[in-house]
């Protein structure tokens, strides 16, 4: 799902708001989610998942066509850690089928 298939997803669940009205409502929500994260804050969407930044140190690493060693610094990265919820709709057999018969459905 893109960005705007979630847009497009959104204006049709909910028949009051206008497509710009969508957008506007997806951008507000994942910039505030960037900038929670940026500031190193944890952010944690009940049934979802939670979003945390970790730290990972300088280390040496290899260039893969010289073989020579490079410097890598250290960086902040984000995790996404899945909710209970998310994680057993994800792995319920069922809803596999369902998924697969819609992907099907859209090919076509």
């Amino acid at each position: 799902m893109t960005r705007s298939d979630l847009i497009e997803e959104l204006a049709a669940r909910f028949h009051q708001l206008t497509q710009r009205d969508a957008e506007q409502a997806v951008k507000t929500i994942l910039e505030a989610i960037e900038d929670s994260l940026v500031r190193g804050q944890r952010i944690e969407i009940r049934g979802f998942g939670s979003f945390t930044i970790t730290h990972r140190q300088p280390r040496l690493g290899r260039n893969p066509r010289s073989g020579e060693a490079v410097q890598v610094p250290a960086k902040r990265v984000t995790h996404f850690k899945p909710g209970k919820a998310l994680r057993e709709s994800v792995d319920d057999p069922s809803n596999i089928l369902t998924s697969t018969a819609s992907l099907k459905n859209n090919d076509e």
